[in-house]
């Protein structure tokens, strides 16, 4: 492979989103600092994209223009003969010491631009079209270098997308894209980079090859996070602690508790770090997650009712013919079983391992597994952890958003978690369809 390397400077105003923009492009959250302070960023930066070991492009971040009035009235005052060569008027500037000294940030950018084959223009599509963002178009517009804008903050309530628009338009800007960089959506970013590559020809290959890397990457990364999360219901359906009908339970189920809530950890960090994530990117709302782990108990009622799930009435073979279980309060119809009922109404199905005779039931053993209201609530709460990673830009500094409860709480358990007569390979292999099918159905 051997394609030309593109370079694309980022530039804009300062504050509008710039560096945000390049952390969501790269799927780096620790890419440049970001602050709502105006200036964060002083000096020109880059990293590189790289496919298969080469790199075929490279981020250019930049400090804000600040000051375009008053470069613009330098800038045409020393015109002198190179009026019309755009240029050579910038680098009239460059090559003027004092002037860079008074326009130290737009010479930075002026000087990028200058050197770089795509300008991507990042604007608040929050703010009005003042002049100087005008002022600042029709300077970068004298390097030469073809230009993209992109409208930052379109979602926002107080968009004025359409103004942006007819004063581009104006402007002879055309090539517009509304791109939020808070937010990841591999289709906008896709139209991104195929907007640059209708800029020119020469590039058509590098893009082309940059977005195949893209999509193969979203692909592999669904696939993985599916499979992450089949593999935690396999793994935690089999979770069983045998004890014997007088042992003391609450040894055996916090041990089981446990046991469950560090599978769920492992699930948790890897669905993170998939997507480049890390605990220290989330607070506790609400995801309900603190340092990367869940905080409600995954064991308490409430949590299952947090999150739709009716425990209901069930039925435990182990204390008797007739006994029944509230899942939700551990009540129990039967003095007898009580241990029993205390277990079900944590979150555990106690059910008792006997022969044909009902004096086997009283002498047998209490086999603790995970019921499947709470292998429900581990199904959802992952589903939806994957959901909201696949959207989530890398500059975002607010809490992770859960899509809406009720777009996993329709969801059975996969049918293949609850039949027995599968292999382990073969029950994964088919957990994980009927996970990836809930995405593509959504």
């Amino acid at each position: 492979m051997n394609h030309p390397h593109l370079h694309l400077a980022i530039v804009g105003h300062t504050n509008t989103g710039k560096t945000s923009l390049v952390r969501t492009l790269l799927h780096q959250a620790q890419f440049g600092r970001v602050d709502d302070r105006a200036g964060t960023t002083t000096t020109v930066s880059g990293e590189p994209l790289y496919v298969d070991g080469q790199a075929v492009m490279t981020l250019y971040d930049s400090p804000g223009l600040e000051n375009a009035p008053a470069l613009f009235d330098w800038l045409e005052t020393h015109a002198g003969t190179q009026r019309h060569r755009g240029p050579a008027r910038v680098q009239t500037l460059l090559d003027d010491a004092d002037a860079c000294a008074r326009f130290d940030q737009e010479s930075q950018v002026l000087g990028l631009v200058l050197g770089s084959d795509i300008a991507l223009y990042v604007c608040d599509a929050r703010e009005p079209v003042l002049e100087k963002y005008r002022d600042e178009l029709s300077i970068l517009g004298l390097c030469g270098r073809p230009i993209v804008v992109v409208l930052n903050f379109v979602a926002s309530a107080h968009s004025q997308e359409a103004q942006w628009k007819k004063a581009l338009a104006e402007l002879g800007q055309h090539h517009v894209i509304a791109f939020d960089a808070m937010v990841r959506n591999p289709v906008t970013e896709r139209r991104l980079f195929e907007q640059m590559r209708s800029l020119s020809d020469a590039f058509v290959p590098t893009v082309d090859v940059w977005l195949g890397k893209r999509e193969r990457e979203e692909a592999d990364r669904l696939l993985a996070g599916v499979s992450a999360i089949g593999q935690l219901l396999v793994d935690v359906a089999a979770i069983q602690w045998v004890i014997e009908r007088d042992e003391p339970m609450d040894g055996a189920l916090k041990a089981l508790q446990d046991q469950v809530r560090l599978r769920e950890q492992v699930a948790v960090d890897v669905l993170l770090d998939l997507y480049r994530f890390g605990p220290e990117d989330y607070t506790e709302e609400p995801l309900n997650l603190s340092a990367g782990r869940w905080t409600d108990d995954l064991f308490d009622p409430a949590t299952l009712k947090a999150y739709g799930i009716r425990a209901g009435r069930y039925i435990g073979t182990g204390a008797g013919i007739g006994a029944a279980f509230d899942v939700a309060t551990g009540g129990l119809s039967l003095g007898t079983g009580t241990l029993l009922g205390a277990a079900t109404g944590a979150g555990i199905s106690a059910v008792r391992q006997f022969g044909v005779g009902v004096a086997d039931r009283v002498r047998g053993q209490v086999r603790l597994v995970v019921d499947q209201p709470t292998l429900r609530l581990l199904t959802w709460r992952q589903m939806e952890l994957l959901v909201a990673l696949r959207q989530r830009g890398h500059a975002t500094q607010a809490p992770l958003s859960i899509p809406a409860k009720d777009r996993w709480s329709a969801q059975a358990l996969p049918q293949a978690l609850m039949n027995k007569r599968l292999d382990e390979a073969e029950q994964l292999r088919r957990i994980e369809s009927e996970l990836a099918q809930a995405f593509v159905e959504d």
